[in-house]
């Protein structure tokens, strides 16, 4: 499709286009912008020190591009938080945040508690388990909203190369993207194929969008995110960066299919509300996957259910805090 072509085009930078990053902090700050950086975890003490580190060097202390470091932890019963609070990030328990609400678990809710948490026009997020970290997660996404005021949402793309028994194997990664959401895409949203990794952990996106939308607490707030702010601002409005290489730990098969399970219900979700498919019945939540032990073949059940918050400009605190109404969501 043409509009795609011009799109990518347009629309996909490389990192390296935004290495002078005095210029950037020069226009962020002419711009009248601030901006935090969430990075949400459970469990990643051998990578959050090191990711706190970069960035608070390189982009508070020496280039002040970002305003604030959060850390939106799940919980975490290993050192992640100590760690993360000793190299000078702000660490807060998901848990703590909008304390009247009911408590849930799943990195989206960490997401979605970050946007009444922080305080920037602009929120980058970036996943705590990357090894090879660098300041270019954090610049590479949010230039493109600096320079261009009608992006809004901004993805990041990149090689996996992925890690196995200490050692790094090349391949292409994104299994669940060519699987499943790809093939989805171009059946239903043609148009969001151009964006090369739909299911990246590293955004970065205005306030005035991330209020008005809904957030799947688990594994489908990626997808969500992108069919929504489509429905809502058209492909326009967003953008997607080279980072040229991203290295993390590889996930087993089983737990991908755990993964894609919970996308699916978020994807079919949004597509019987949109009238994209119609006549479907209402799904079951329980994933069934067989298991073998010697001779004997059994189902193992797990019950994924994708829970959503709704869009936090009707949260009450929310709009006490950040001076808005619900009629901002019109």
């Amino acid at each position: 499709m043409k509009k795609i072509k011009k799109w990518i085009d347009k629309n996909t930078y490389h990192h390296s286009e935004f290495w002078d990053l005095k210029k950037l902090v020069e226009k962020k700050q002419k711009n009248d912008l601030t901006i935090s950086l969430c990075l949400p975890t459970l469990n990643e003490e051998k990578t959050i020190g090191k990711e706190v580190v970069i960035f608070k060097s390189e982009l508070v202390d020496r280039y002040p591009l970002l305003d604030e470091i959060a850390v939106i932890d799940s919980g975490s019963d290993d050192n992640t938080r100590e760690i993360a609070t000793n190299f000078g990030a702000d660490v807060y328990l998901a848990d703590d945040i909008l304390p009247g609400l009911e408590k849930k678990k799943g990195k989206g809710e960490n997401l979605w508690k970050a946007i009444y948490q922080l305080k920037g026009d602009i929120i980058v997020y970036v996943d705590a388990d990357i090894s090879n970290i660098h300041p270019r997660f954090v610049y590479g996404l949010v230039a493109p909203l600096i320079h261009r005021e009608e992006v809004k949402y901004v993805k990041a793309f990149y090689d996996r190369p992925l890690a196995v028994s200490g050692s790094v194997r090349p391949s292409g990664g994104g299994r669940v993207t060519e699987i499943l959401i790809r093939p989805l895409f171009s059946l239903y949203f043609p148009e969001l194929t151009g964006i090369i990794q739909p299911l990246s952990g590293e955004y970065a996106v205005r306030r005035e969008v991330l209020e008005k939308i809904n957030f799947p607490i688990g594994y489908g707030v990626e997808t969500s995110h992108l069919i929504d702010v489509y429905t809502k601002y058209g492909l326009d409005a967003f953008a997607q960066t080279d980072l040229d290489q991203r290295i993390h730990e590889n996930k087993p098969t089983r737990a991908l299919g755990k993964m894609a399970f919970g996308i699916l219900q978020t994807f079919i979700k949004r597509a019987k509300a949109l009238g994209i498919i119609k006549d479907i019945a209402d799904f079951e939540t329980i994933l069934r996957q067989t298991q073998a032990k010697d001779n004997v073949y059994e189902q193992a059940e797990l019950s994924i259910m994708e829970e959503e918050r709704p869009p936090m400009i009707e949260i009450e605190e929310y709009c006490t805090k950040f001076n808005r109404t619900f009629e901002d969501n019109e």
